[in-house]
């Protein structure tokens, strides 16, 4: 059984993704439950989210987390008396409630509840967030799909950023671009679950750049990675990657393994310090850990990871976006020059750059 969240900013396409959702994997034999979006039903049922009464406001988002946990239980509980394999797809999750509060009203009401947002991420195996038509594409930006949207076109991108953010720290967080076709967009969303399910995916090369930082990134998320590559065997890829963020440090055991249709199942796994610490003694002898910092951030509608290198190699900038097909241009934003196109060039990828020569 796995738990997914569906998220992402105001009119992004998360309604036709759910009906993609459980039409697709159904006919693969899946039982999958959707757990509706809280907000909405509460708001239906006369709650109302731009009060500017405090208190009101406070037990209502409570009431709204409280919710949220409780429909996830209830529906895990649910799924472990059937015998098909299942999804738990929950329309929104509970860090996304966090977006829409101060920080200091969203750890009021998770001390009240005795929890944090550390153990709410831990609730799920991964996370999708599909950015806001709001950013990138402005000519499908509606707030009539959903009678409680109201979002303009600033404030949907401002959502969207902070939805981002409240999810940064979860280790299997996917961000889905907008594309000049939404299908791509949706085909995208079946692809990420289907990797969280360990079905054997088509390899499909992400777009990679060198490039040179000239100006500030605005919106930014800023995170410090050390990747280790552990002895494996022939076709397969270990690593373990550990990923610090706010002081938050998450780490990480991805295994690739290629079959001999060339399809790729890729396996990740969250792990403890003390297991960490003990496969790093697996650590291949032929190679580097390689220690980068990462920074993340949407741009005309496009996710991008910008990695700095410091170990083994410095002087190095790789940029990195998901999901553009082919046809597709990026869209690069001015305060990066692009030098050179990367793609495909085995010699960048991390498993090479860690080689000792």
């Amino acid at each position: 059984m796995k738990r997914i969240v569906l998220t992402g900013g105001p009119c992004a396409g998360k309604t036709t993704a759910l009906v993609k959702i459980i039409e697709h994997f159904s006919s693969l034999g899946y039982k999958v439950f959707i757990i509706p979006e809280v907000p909405t039903l509460f708001s239906q049922a006369g709650m109302d989210y731009l009060t500017d009464n405090y208190a009101f406001f406070y037990e209502g988002e409570k009431a709204t987390l409280e919710m949220q946990i409780a429909l996830e239980d209830k529906f895990t509980r649910i799924a472990e008396t059937i015998e098909e394999p299942t999804i738990i797809v929950c329309d929104r999750g509970t860090m996304d409630i966090s977006a829409y509060m101060k920080p200091a009203m969203w750890q009021d009401i998770t001390s009240a509840l005795s929890t944090d947002s550390e153990r709410l991420r831990a609730r799920y195996d991964a996370v999708l967030h599909l950015v806001s038509a709001a950013d990138g594409a402005e000519q499908f930006y509606t707030t009539a799909t959903n009678a409680e949207r109201t979002e303009g076109l600033e404030l949907a991108r401002e959502l969207d950023k902070k939805v981002i953010s409240a999810w940064s720290e979860h280790p299997r967080l996917r961000v889905i671009n907008n594309h000049e076709n939404f299908d791509t967009k949706i085909n995208r969303v079946l692809q990420e679950i289907s990797n969280v399910l360990e079905i054997p995916q088509q390899v499909i090369e992400e777009r990679k750049y060198i490039v040179r930082l000239i100006g500030d990134i605005p919106g930014a998320i800023e995170s410090d990675i050390k990747q280790t590559y552990l002895t494996s065997e022939p076709r397969s890829e270990v690593r373990l990657r550990r990923r610090t963020l706010n002081g938050v440090s998450v780490n990480v055991r991805t295994t690739k393994k290629t079959l001999p249709t060339n399809e790729q199942v890729e396996t990740e796994r969250q792990i403890d310090n003390n297991l960490y610490e003990s496969l790093m003694r697996q650590a291949d002898p032929y190679r580097y850990s390689i220690h980068k910092i990462r920074k993340t951030f949407i741009w005309r509608g496009q996710f991008f990871e910008l990695d700095t290198y410091l170990e083994p190699i410095s002087n190095l900038q790789i940029l990195e976006t998901k999901g553009i097909v082919d046809h597709e241009d990026v869209n690069f934003p001015p305060f990066l020059e692009v030098l050179e196109d990367i793609t495909g060039k085995t010699e960048y990828y991390n498993y090479n750059l860690a080689l000792k020569r």
